[in-house]
């Protein structure tokens, strides 16, 4: 473990040419929020956790949103010592060994891209909803707005970094906008429009599902993390941006649930779970104009897309430089991104979106294994903060700079400790609760892709290279 947790080594001779160092703190800021996608998981999301727990959703929130919270200054302890484009997966490897780290590589691999096709159908749907809201769409010309949609989040991707931030900041001006002004309307026709507060029984299964659900809206700050290498300080502003993320998105939702369910009956919400409950809301709160909610959910589900998917090409491209998967991920284009892995990612999602689309058969099980998206997220995070209890127990200790002036984290282990056990916990019980919330089958599924994990690490047991480690060096923005 030694060698592992040095805090400098070269990089190998034949690595590819290194990625640009332009974002600063106001780059990293507003990519943590839009990658949250605050608006679109409350479109997302709502009806189901009205579905599965009413008002008892938001304690459920609330429950998960503190070992999430304390995970950003997990990831933040972290970026400090191991900034990495790779983020958890190089982090595990510093600390855990090289067997974890690749089957928490599957694990990441699962999370971030069972994410996406979610992401990208609604940004279809919510196009058409708003630019022909009395046309009911064919698969043919929902599949054609999804291709726009993922040629568009391509654009920023491919160019760059800084065109990235730019882009995301003109799509985060507008949510926040958006979210603001709707806060401020809710709150304003709050008397006229309440419909009570009803708890009810405590649903400890729809609870613990929502939980799990959660996971889906509680992560995207973390993109700083993966940013590690694109930025000018890279171990001073990843990872606070992640906090103030975090900290932001629970703020919103804090706002958001409690007045959407407050102004709509909860019956209608929990019909909604194949439609869109902010959209009710909205005819309630703004019944002359309802259908500029459609704006703010459309901005919201694009920088999701985009951003989601810069998160899993960043883990990728740390994977295939050290050649793990093929060593085509790896590669930088001449703007200085992995342009193989994001192009092979957008791809694949347009065959998923597609299959679920046009064969129907086909279609009901990737719509099963889809919704497992929210259990990896969750099994990702428990897989960092055990990384993060290794290593304050462990490691930390064995670091130079630690030698020579000597300190510990304290409350930060025991907010480790104490959000494995909850995290731990929430993935036994999706195994007992799952099946009546998402459906049948979704237990065997989840089995057969965690074994499936163990076979990725068996077959890449010697594909792995060194480990690449990044050198943490500051560099001037450059615009």
């Amino acid at each position: 473990m030694k060698n592992r947790l040095t805090a400098s080594s070269s990089a190998l001779p034949d690595q590819p040419r290194k990625m640009r160092q332009v974002f600063g703190l106001f780059d990293l800021f507003p990519l943590s929020i839009s990658s949250i996608g605050p608006v679109f998981s409350v479109a997302a999301t709502g009806g189901v956790m009205a579905a599965d727990a009413g008002w008892w959703a938001l304690p459920a929130i609330a429950g998960l949103a503190v070992p999430f919270v304390i995970a950003s200054f997990v990831f933040r302890l972290l970026n400090r010592h191991f900034p990495n484009a790779g983020a958890s997966y190089h982090w595990s490897s510093r600390v855990m060994g090289k067997t974890v780290s690749q089957y928490q590589a599957w694990i990441l691999i699962l999370a971030y891209f069972f994410s996406i096709p979610p992401i990208a159908i609604p940004a279809a749907s919510y196009t058409l909803a708003l630019v022909a809201p009395s046309y009911h769409p064919s698969n043919v010309a929902t599949i054609l707005v999804t291709v726009f949609w993922v040629i568009f989040a391509a654009v920023p991707l491919l160019l760059g970094s800084k065109p990235t931030a730019h882009i995301t900041k003109a799509f985060f001006i507008l949510e926040m906008v958006s979210l603001l002004g709707f806060a401020v309307l809710g709150l304003t026709r709050l008397h006229a429009t309440s419909v009570g507060i009803h708890f009810g029984a405590v649903p400890v299964g729809g609870m613990l599902v929502v939980a799990v659900v959660a996971a889906t809206i509680l992560d995207g700050w973390e993109i700083d993390s993966y940013a590690a290498e694109e930025s000018a300080k890279p171990r001073k502003d990843p990872g606070l941006s992640g906090i103030i993320g975090a900290l932001l998105a629970l703020v919103f939702y804090a706002i958001l649930y409690p007045l959407m369910f407050a102004e709509t009956p909860m019956r209608l919400l929990a019909a909604s779970t194949d439609s869109d409950p902010l959209a009710l809301w909205a005819q309630r709160v703004l019944p002359s104009a309802h259908w500029v909610i459609l704006v703010p959910i459309l901005a919201s589900t694009a920088g999701g897309l985009w951003l989601t998917t810069y998160i899993l090409t960043r883990a990728l491209y740390s994977m295939g430089r050290e050649n793990l998967i093929p060593e085509s991920f790896g590669r930088l284009s001449k703007r200085q991104v992995p342009h193989f892995a994001t192009v092979a990612v957008l791809g694949l999602v347009l065959v998923i979106v597609s299959i679920q689309l046009f064969v129907a058969s086909l279609g009901n099980f990737f719509s099963l294994v889809l919704s497992a998206a929210g259990f990896f997220l969750l099994a990702e995070f428990f897989f960092d903060i055990l990384t993060a209890i290794t290593f304050l127990t462990v490691g930390h200790r064995k670091l130079p700079d630690v030698q020579i002036q000597p300190h510990q984290h304290r409350w930060l282990l025991a907010g480790a400790i104490f959000s494995a056990t909850i995290m731990g916990a929430l993935l036994v019980a999706f195994f007992i609760y799952g099946p009546q919330a998402i459906g049948a089958g979704i237990d065997q599924t989840l089995v057969v892709l965690l074994l499936a994990g163990l076979i990725f690490v068996v077959v890449t047991m010697r594909r792995v290279k060194r480990t690449h480690i990044f050198d943490g060096n500051d560099s001037e923005l450059i615009d």
